[in-house]
């Protein structure tokens, strides 16, 4: 149920470098959410047409969404700790990404041929 979608202006790095991120990623979101690692979902859009500040340097999108509540110190954690990763991973600075932080309801997230709700 939790997702970490990033999209970002930069070309992908090595497969091997984006799979590790991917990896990483998903187990930090679910240290971070108490959730399983089992359900989260992660994924990667390089090459993504995009301006920040008026700028075409590089630039990154995450979505970060989950069934449950988000939201104070919980959000703020994850927005440091996704934000200098992705820096590291993709030489993007901090300040040049935005994270969207999305609570979903149960019923409005399908998995295995039903919700969560």
């Amino acid at each position: 149920m939790p997702l970490i979608k990033v999209q970002t202006s930069v070309s992908a790095p090595a497969k091997a470098d984006v799979e590790n991120m991917l990896k990483q990623l998903s187990a930090n979101l679910a240290k971070h959410l108490g959730k399983p690692e089992s359900y989260v979902m992660t994924a990667f859009e390089p090459d993504v047409a995009m301006t920040f500040a008026g700028s075409l340097d590089p630039v990154c999108y995450v979505e970060i969404k989950s069934v449950g509540t988000m939201g104070g110190d919980r959000t703020k954690s994850m927005s440091q700790d996704f934000c200098g990763q992705i820096s590291q991973a993709l030489a993007v600075p901090e300040n040049r990404i935005y994270i969207e932080f999305s609570d979903a309801k149960g019923s409005m997230w399908g998995w295995n041929g039903s919700t969560f709700g």
